[in-house]
This record gives C-alpha cells, sequence and structure tokens, in this order.
C-alpha cells in the first residue's frame, strides 16, 4: 500500500515540477570570482535578475571587499565612510529582495576605477520557468485520451490505497 501512495505523490509532483521555478543564486564573476581584471559588465549582460535570486560574491578578504552604494557613489566609485555597508567575509551572500537597480564596488582603493564594479537591475515577480524537461515534453504531445487513461489510473491507484 505505502508503494501505491509513493507513486500517486511521485506522479504528481512530476506533473507538477514543470511549472515550479526558483530562485537563482549567482557566483558573481562566474569561477573568476570577485576580483580586479574581470569585466562585470559583461558578466551582467545576458543575466536577468529576480526578487529572490541571491548574489554571492567570493573573493580573497586580505585584498577585497564588497560595499552596496548608490548610482552616484558607484558613477564616481566613492567608497561610504561607513563599514557597516561594507562586506568583509570573501564568501559574502547578498539577497535581492526588492525590484531596482543595484549598485555594488570593491572599497579598495583604485578597485572599483580599475572596474571592480557591479550594476544590475533586479526585476519584481519570479524567474520564468525553466525550459521543458522530457516530462512536459511528453504531456504536450498526449493526446485527450492519454491524458484521460492517465488521470482514470491514478485515481483508481489512488481508490485502491484507501
Amino acid at each position: 500500500m505505502a508503494v501505491y501512495r509513493s507513486l500517486v505523490i511521485f506522479a504528481i509532483v512530476a506533473f507538477m515540477a514543470p511549472t515550479i521555478s526558483l530562485a537563482v543564486d549567482y557566483v558573481v564573476g562566474d569561477d573568476n570570482g570577485w576580483k580586479l581584471e574581470v569585466n562585470y559588465t559583461d558578466w551582467a549582460k545576458d543575466k536577468q535578475f529576480y526578487v529572490g535570486d541571491t548574489l554571492l560574491f567570493k573573493y580573497n578578504n586580505a585584498s577585497h571587499n564588497v560595499y552596496k552604494v548608490t548610482g552616484d557613489d558607484f558613477n564616481s566609485c566613492n567608497v561610504p565612510s561607513n563599514n557597516s555597508l561594507g562586506l568583509f567575509t570573501g564568501n559574502d551572500k547578498i539577497n535581492l529582495a526588492a525590484a531596482g537597480k543595484k549598485w555594488y564596488i570593491c572599497g579598495v582603493t583604485g578597485h572599483c576605477n580599475q572596474g571592480m564594479k557591479l550594476k544590475i537591475t533586479v526585476l519584481d515577480g519570479t524567474a520564468p520557468a525553466p525550459p521543458p524537461n522530457a516530462a512536459s515534453t511528453l504531456l504536450a504531445k498526449a493526446t485527450n485520451f492519454h491524458i484521460v487513461l492517465g488521470m482514470t489510473l491514478s485515481i483508481a491507484a489512488a481508490l485502491i490505497m484507501v
């Protein structure tokens, strides 16, 4: 009986999985991480950031840091005097909790002017659903007969469990 229950639960999850979209964790700079000589404008240009996604800044904390700044401070590479606005661990995770433009710079002297800065736009809502997997492709190709047959068998399996 437990096997039937497990199969029904699995079928429901498999059917719903293609519609679930999850937040994305982005490692800033990918394998390069947060360091000099990486073009963060290029890194970000093909990405769409959504509320709920996270940015992970990985860097050598003896050489770099991360400050969330305003657009004006970003453009002028002005490091805030308030250290509480900075991150210093070398493995800093930032949750993108609100839509809008976000600006980040390295606060070490000269690093921002050398390109160690990131500007992104966070979109409201959720990320689009992932590309179809095999299960959703099969469902799209299924005829009404197949769908009714599957539903009938699922109901019959559920009744057997009771």
